[in-house]
């Protein structure tokens, strides 16, 4: 079984807004399910953590994060020949929204609208819930 991490970000706008992106399928050459997730991404090893989840922000959507990172959750994702560690943080970013070829578009939502999107990854869902809880 192979064993990966992933660093996202739940990324916050001057406007208290978080930041989804759609996951494209254009270019892939199996397959795979079009969705909404949160930038980030593998980290490449050897390097930080916060360096990886920078890279990732910036390769994915030209932003740049503006605050220190806060870890709010870490996920085990177990699947059939693979382990994926996720540690999401939150954080605000800056700048102007260029997506990569990953994804087909963007959007800065509140909380409440986040709970409501389909289709959405059920890993961020997830997240979504406990971090909803907390802030009420």
């Amino acid at each position: 079984m192979e064993l990966q991490v992933g660093v996202k970000i739940l990324l916050k706008n001057k406007d208290n807004k978080y930041l989804v992106l759609f996951r494209s399928m254009k270019n892939k050459p199996i397959p795979h399910r079009e969705y909404w997730d949160m930038p980030g991404g593998r980290i490449n090893t050897g390097s930080d953590l916060i360096d990886n989840l920078k890279r990732e922000i910036k390769e994915e959507t030209g932003l740049k994060i503006t605050s220190e990172p806060r870890l709010i959750t870490a996920q085990d994702i177990i699947k059939e020949d693979k382990h994926v560690v996720r540690l999401t943080y939150t954080g605000f970013g800056d700048g102007e929204v260029k997506l990569s070829e990953e994804h087909s578009e963007y959007r800065w939502l509140s909380l409440e609208e986040l709970l409501k999107l389909e289709p959405i990854d059920s890993y961020f869902k997830e997240i979504l819930i406990a971090f909803y809880k907390k802030l009420e």
